[in-house]
C-alpha cells in the first residue's frame, strides 16, 4: 500500500534479518569487528549477547556474508533446542556432510576426521549457534568438548555463541567454568540511542529507495524511541504502522499522532 505511494522499491521496515538493511551503530560495529577478529585470529570461543530484537541475527547474517568463501566453511545452528546427538548431526549437515551414526562418540570421530581434512586443505571452519541461551547444559558441555579439537597449531573449530542476556548468567554457572575460561572474545549489543535511532530510520528508508518523502517529525522520533527503548525490532514495527497511518492521511509527514496510533495497535497485539 504505502510502498508505491511513497516510491519505495521495497518495504523499509520488514523484520526479516536482511543484511543489507543492517545499520551499524557503534556497538553493532564493535561486535562485527570482534567477530571478524576472533574468527580470523582463530580465538576459539566468541560470545555475542543482546536483548530480543537488538539485531543479533541480522548481524550474524552480515558477518557470514563478509567471510571469504574461499577460506571459510560455516555451520549456522538456529534451533538450539536439541540434544547432544541432534546438535552433532545438525553441525555435520550444515557442513554439507551426511552421517548415519547415532552414537555421539562416533559422530565426534567423524567430525574430527572431516575437520582435519578441511584444515589440511587450508579451510577454516566456523560454527555459529543462534539463541544459545536455549542450549541445555549437556549440549553446552558437548560444544565445549568440540572446542578441544585441535592440532598442534590451531583449533579445528571456531565457535560463536549468540544469545539473549540470559546467556551471560548461564555461562556464570560454576559447572560451566571450563567453558567460560575458553571465551576469549565477548561483546554486547546495546539498544539504539536517540541519535542512532534517527540514522537507523533514515538508513532503512534510503536502502528501500527513499526519495526524500516521507519524513518523520522530531516529536514522532522521540515517541518512537521512548516506546521502543531503542530496540530495532520494535522500531521497525512502529515505523511500519506509522507509515501506514500517514499513507491513509495521504501525508508526506509522519507525526507524533501517527506514532501514537501505531503504539495503540502494538499494545492491542500484546494484551
Amino acid at each position: 500500500m504505502y510502498q508505491s505511494f511513497y516510491g519505495f522499491t521495497e518495504m523499509p521496515f520488514n523484520i526479516t534479518p536482511d543484511p543489507k538493511f543492517l545499520y551499524l551503530s557503534p556497538t553493532h560495529q564493535e561486535a562485527l569487528q570482534h567477530l571478524k577478529y576472533g574468527v580470523e585470529q582463530r580465538k576459539g570461543f566468541i560470545v555475542v549477547v543482546g536483548e530480543v530484537g537488538c539485531g543479533k541475527t541480522t548481524l550474524c547474517r552480515c558477518f557470514l556474508n563478509d567471510l571469504d568463501p574461499a577460506r571459510f566453511d560455516t555451520a549456522l545452528i538456529v534451533n538450539p533446542r536439541v540434544n547432544e546427538t541432534q546438535m552433532l548431526r545438525a553441525i555435520l549437515q550444515e557442513l554439507g556432510e551426511t552421517t548415519h551414526a547415532d552414537d555421539p562418540n562416533d559422530l565426534v570421530l567423524q567430525m574430527t576426521r572431516i575437520l582435519l581434512d578441511r584444515i589440511e586443505r587450508g579451510r577454516d571452519i566456523v560454527l555459529i549457534i543462534d539463541e544459545a541461551q536455549n542450549l541445555s547444559f549437556e549440549v553446552l558441555e558437548q560444544v565445549r568438548l568440540l572446542s578441544n579439537l585441535e592440532t598442534d597449531k590451531q583449533k579445528l573449530l571456531q565457535i560463536v555463541l549468540m544469545g539473549q542476556p540470559e546467556l551471560k548468567d548461564i555461562l556464570k554457572r560454576d559447572e560451566l567454568r571450563q567453558l567460560r575460561q575458553r571465551i576469549l572474545v565477548h561483546c554486547e549489543l546495546a539498544p539504539l540511542t536517540p541519535y542512532d535511532l534517527a540514522h537507523y530510520v533514515n538508513h532503512r528508508m534510503t536502502t528501500a529507495g527513499w526519495n526524500g518523502r516521507p519524513t518523520f517529525t522530531k516529536w514522532a522520533m522521540r515517541l518512537i524511541h521512548r516506546f521502543s527503548r531503542g530496540i530495532p525490532r520494535v522500531v521497525n514495527n512502529l515505523c511500519d504502522k506509522a507509515l501506514l497511518s500517514a499513507y491513509i492521511r495521504e501525508s508526506d509527514e509522519i507525526t507524533y499522532w501517527d506514532v501514537h496510533r501505531a503504539i495503540k495497535d502494538v499494545k492491542k497485539l500484546t494484551r
